[in-house]
C-alpha cells in the first residue's frame, strides 16, 4: 500500500511558522490541549522547539470516560517537556449540558465535550494572551472528522497539512514516547471509541486514498495503490464533499460593495 511519506525538514518548516506567527501577532505564547494522543504530543513538542517551554501552556481536559493512561501520558509528556500545565475535568460541565438538552445522545454529547474543551482553551488563551494551537491532522480535516467550533476551533493548525501516517513518522523522529505512538487513535469521546472504527477505514488506507486524490489520480489507480475498491474511493470522495462546510467560514449574504469572506481582500499581515 502506498502511503504519504514525511518530507525532509518538515519539523523545521512548522517550527519557523509557529515562531513567526507568534512574533507577528504579538501574543505571549501558545495554549495546547494535551490529550495523551499522538497528534497533541507532536504539536506540543513542535511548539516547545519553536518558541521555548516557557511560552507553552498544556491544558488537560479529561472527563469520566477518558482512559486513565491517556491522562497519565499527557501529564508525563508535559513534565518531560518542562511546560506549565493545568488539568480541568469537564465531567460536571458535560453533565450539566446533558441535564438540560433534549436528544442528548452519545454523539451529541461527544460534540459538547469537544466544544467545552475549545471554550476552556480560549478562556486561558484570552486570559494569558496566548494563541490556541489546533491538533487536527490533514486526514481528519479532509474528511471532516472533527467537531465544528470544537476541536476544529483554533488559531493555528501546525500539523493540518500532514496526513496521519506522516504525523506518526514525525512523532518517531521527535522522540514522542512509544506508549503514545503505539496506542489506537481515539478522540476519547466515549468508552471504546476509536477513530478507525468510527470512520470504517484504517488511517493507512485513508491516507493512501486522500493522497491519490490530492495528486489527481484516477479512481482506479487510487484504488489499486490503496489496495481497496473503487467504491471505497468514491465513498471517501463523497465524504470530502459533504464535509466541505466544516473547512470554510460561514457564507455571508452579498449585500454591500465588498463582503467579508467573499471579496473583502485581506493580507496575511496579522495571522
Amino acid at each position: 500500500m502506498k502511503t504519504p511519506q514525511l518530507k525532509e525538514g518538515t519539523e523545521r518548516i512548522i517550527e519557523r511558522f509557529l515562531a513567526e506567527k507568534l512574533r507577528k501577532i504579538g501574543a505571549k505564547g501558545f495554549a495546547v490541549g494535551v490529550s495523551g494522543g499522538i497528534d497533541s504530543a507532536v504539536v506540543l513538542k513542535l511548539a516547545v522547539r519553536a518558541v521555548g517551554k516557557e511560552k507553552v501552556l498544556g491544558i488537560l481536559m479529561p472527563e469520566r470516560d477518558s482512559p486513565k493512561d491517556d491522562v497519565r501520558d499527557a501529564e508525563d509528556l508535559c513534565k518531560a517537556e518542562g511546560v506549565k500545565h493545568r488539568t480541568i475535568d469537564i465531567t460536571k460541565i458535560v453533565d450539566e449540558y446533558a441535564s438540560v438538552l433534549e436528544k442528548a445522545d452519545k454523539k451529541a454529547l461527544a460534540n459538547v465535550k469537544a466544544r467545552c474543551r475549545m471554550t476552556i482553551l480560549y478562556h486561558y488563551a484570552g486570559a494569558e494572551s496566548r494563541l490556541v494551537l489546533g491538533t487536527s491532522n490533514k486526514s481528519e480535516l479532509l474528511v471532516g472528522y472533527f467537531t465544528k467550533f470544537g476541536d476544529g476551533g483554533a488559531d493555528l493548525e501546525p500539523i493540518g497539512d500532514l496526513y496521519k501516517t506522516e504525523v506518526r513518522q514525525l512523532a518517531e523522529k521527535l522522540g514522542v514516547p512509544e506508549g503514545i505512538r503505539k496506542k489506537a487513535p481515539s478522540a476519547g469521546l466515549w468508552k471504546g471509541q476509536t477513530d478507525e472504527k468510527e470512520m470504517g477505514i484504517t488511517y493507512e488506507r485513508l491516507d493512501s486514498i486522500l493522497h491519490g486524490i490530492e495528486l489527481g489520480q484516477s479512481d482506479k489507480t487510487i484504488a489499486e495503490n490503496a489496495e481497496t475498491t473503487v467504491k471505497e474511493v468514491l465513498r471517501i470522495e463523497r465524504t470530502i464533499r459533504l464535509s466541505s462546510h466544516k473547512r470554510k467560514l460561514p457564507p455571508v449574504v452579498k449585500v454591500g460593495i465588498r463582503t467579508p469572506g467573499l471579496d473583502w481582500r485581506e493580507g496575511d499581515e496579522d495571522l
